[in-house]
């Protein structure tokens, strides 16, 4: 199996968990920032995760595609519901993250944007959404605050019980891609659970490019 990708995407994230979990022999292809034709090509549109299926056949949508690898073997790994703490609190941060990780990923180091083409062509993109990137990025003493008080909120709620569940596969990407932020601290029990499913998923954070 082949799944395309973006390394900093929280959605790409995802499949890389579920593979990670129950060792899955993936093939990695990096789809670079600013290139359209493949993705179109395999499936019409723009988007990625984009998983080369064992039939052959190519599907889309993350959580999708978690479902489909994990009815490959057992055990299971994403079952359950969406935890509903965990959800409101999603809710109630993700603009926040969004805020932090995007002008931060725009500087990092990720093979999508390896190339100064390829890193132009990100920054145009964030820059329609976002406006400037780094106005957004000095911002940050606004933000950092902020998400710190939200992830000490968040520290009550994450669940220490070693069973993965779908709630993993919503909540860690976000989780990972904060780690890029220097200043932002995580409680203890919000660490321990990002290490544990770093581990389990052979997924490393992002503290080594802490921007």
């Amino acid at each position: 199996m082949k799944a395309y990708i973006y390394e900093h995407c929280p959605f790409c994230l995802r499949v890389r968990m579920i593979a990670g979990f129950k060792n899955l022999p993936m093939q990695y292809a990096v789809i670079m920032e600013g290139d359209a034709e493949t993705p179109i090509h395999l499936v019409g549109k723009k988007v990625v995760p984009i998983l080369q299926r064992l039939d052959g056949k190519y599907m889309t949508e993350s959580l999708d595609i978690v479902q489909y690898l994990d009815h490959l073997s057992e055990p299971r790994y994403a079952q359950g519901d969406l935890n509903p703490e965990i959800k409101l609190w999603l809710d109630g941060s993700l603009k926040l993250i969004t805020k932090l990780i995007v002008p931060r990923f725009v500087r990092a180091d990720f093979a999508e944007i390896s190339t100064p083409v390829s890193r132009q062509a990100f920054i145009e993109r964030e820059t329609q959404v976002f406006g400037s990137l780094d106005a957004l990025f000095e911002q940050s003493d606004i933000y950092i605050p902020m998400m710190n008080k939200q992830l000490a909120a968040l520290d009550v709620l994450v669940d220490q019980d070693e069973q993965i569940n779908l709630t993993d596969f919503i909540l860690f990407p976000w989780l990972r891609s904060l780690s890029i932020v220097a200043g932002v601290q995580f409680a203890p029990k919000t660490l321990r659970y990002m290490n544990r499913i770093a581990t389990a998923s052979k997924v490393p954070l992002l503290f080594d490019q802490n921007l």
